[in-house]
Parts: structure tokens; sequence; C-alpha cells
């Protein structure tokens, strides 16, 4: 992982001075986010177990209706708002800039252009035109970068949409990207160049992550995530934090699994605390109340 605080912006082919470009404003909002947890949320209620619970961030979402996930009630994002003091996250559909337009005249904190639904097929919303910072999701290191290009400053590493809770999918989407960046980095430059090409990725953008051996922007994991032991294992495979859905608020005691998942996140790599916050929760992971998402 890059060292703490970093932020970055991509210019003419190289690093360039954070201190003069948009971009780099809203990067640095996003690393406060570095080293936490994000949970989807549903209601107020959830927003507050969140926030007592220690999460970074929440991202507010609703039920799918007929595989449609539309923007939610700006009336409900306003209430969460007032209500919490963490950073608030709502959706948009890909490519619906109407959509992100009325989220950032709400005032939310973070934008997530949602694969979950897609209004426009063919183009992903010019992230540069808001003063909003943007999450964008990927699978592979030409998508994480392309969205980037596009103006993300945070990368979900996307693994399962179904809520299934299996994590065996983000497991492989991060190892990918994470194989990717240590095979770009012992490319010459030439060699980048059709790094670049192959990748669908600018050029630009590819050094950036060669010179950095990172992915540019924070990146956090996502899909499959309900234990502590799951968020630990992102933290340790490279990830920034990780976005745990909102399943997990179906369980008998919704704050003590947030809070184990938080405990995780911060001590990824303490096998006792692990241990602890893995101890006496309240259900086994296939009996939680799957939420409909």
């Amino acid at each position: 992982m890059a060292e703490e605080g970093v932020v970055t912006v991509y210019g003419s082919g190289a690093i360039a001075d954070p201190a003069k470009t948009s971009f780099s404003i809203k990067a640095g909002m996003a690393q406060m986010l570095r080293g936490g947890a994000i949970f989807e949320v549903m209601n107020l209620d959830q927003a507050k177990i969140a926030e007592e619970a220690g999460a970074c961030a929440v991202i507010v979402s609703e039920s799918i209706s007929k595989g449609i996930s539309r923007l939610i009630d700006p009336a409900v994002i306003k209430e969460i708002k007032r209500r919490v003091s963490i950073p608030v996250i709502a959706r948009a559909r890909v490519g619906h800039f109407v959509e992100a337009q009325i989220l950032e005249a709400v005032g939310v904190d973070y934008i997530d252009e949602s694969e979950l639904s897609v209004a426009d097929e063919d183009n992903f919303i010019n992230k540069h035109n808001f003063r909003t910072p943007f999450v964008c999701g990927c699978r592979d290191l030409g998508e994480a970068l392309r969205r980037v290009r596009e103006g993300a400053v945070m990368i979900r590493i996307q693994g399962d949409l179904s809520g299934s809770g299996n994590v065996a999918e983000t497991v492989r989407n991060v190892r990918k990207v994470m194989g990717d960046i240590r095979v770009l980095t012992n490319m010459d430059d030439d060699e980048v160049f059709a790094f670049s090409k192959k990748i669908g990725a600018a050029y630009d953008v590819v050094a950036q992550t060669k010179e950095m051996a990172r992915l540019p922007v924070l990146h956090f994991a996502a899909g499959g995530i309900v234990t502590p032991a799951d968020a630990a294992l992102m933290m340790q495979l490279g990830c920034d934090g990780v976005l745990v859905g909102s399943k997990i608020f179906g369980s008998a005691d919704p704050y003590k699994r947030v809070r184990a998942i938080v405990q995780a996140v911060r001590h990824y790599n303490d096998a006792q605390v692990l241990a602890e916050s893995c101890s006496e929760l309240d259900v086994a992971v296939a009996d939680l109340r799957i939420v409909e998402e």
C-alpha cells in the first residue's frame, strides 16, 4: 500500500502538482476514508448504528424494483445527513448525469456511479464536471484506470452483486488487479505503451500506476464481505478499506457485527484482535436475513 496521506493526480504523462487541480482536491477528500469500513444502509436507524459502531461512511440505498436501482428519495438523504456526522454516499445509475446533478444539489459527500443499474449503455458520467467526488466500480485494472481517467477518486474492486454473501469473486478480482499492477511495475517504458493499449486505459494513468506500484486513487473491496475475517482478508490483500452490504443489518445484533468488522479493518494484521472480533457474533452468516436490495 502507498504512503499514508498520499494524494495523486494525473497530468500530462506524470504526477502533477496536487495543489493546482480540482481532481487532487477531491482525491484528498477521499483519503479521509482510508483504512475504514463503509456500510450500505437503507434507513436512518441503520445509518446511526453504522456511525456509532465506527463506520467511516455510509452509502444510502433502497430496494431494487424489478431489477432497477433508481435514485433514492432526496428527502431520505437529507434526513440522514442531518442526523449523522460521517460522510454520506448516494448512488446514481451508470451514465445518468442528471441523477448525479440532483445528488450534488442535495449535498451528498460522494456519488457512487453504480453498476447495479445502467442508464446509458455506452457512456459513463464525466466526473470532472462535478465538484462532488465520485466512487466507481471495477473488476480489472483496465476498468479501474478508465474510471480514474473519467474523474473517479475512489474505486470499488467489485465482486458478487447478487447479495449471496460469496466472497470468492471479490477475492478473485482483487487478486487480479493487484497481480496486474505487480506485472506492470516490472515493465520497461516500451512495454507500458503496449500494456496500456491491451487493457484499454490511458497511458498517463497507467504510467502513474507503474510509478506508484498501486492504483493512483483510493481502492476499497466490495461484495460478499459479511464477516470480520472477510474484511481483514481484503485489507491483507492490499485494499484501502471495505464496503459492506446492508444484509448484515438483518442480524439480531447488527451493532455488534458492524463493530466487529470495523475492528477487523483497523487491526487486520493482528490475529488476536481478529479472533476476538469473530467470537460470539449473534448468528452464523448463513442464518442472516438478507435484506432485499
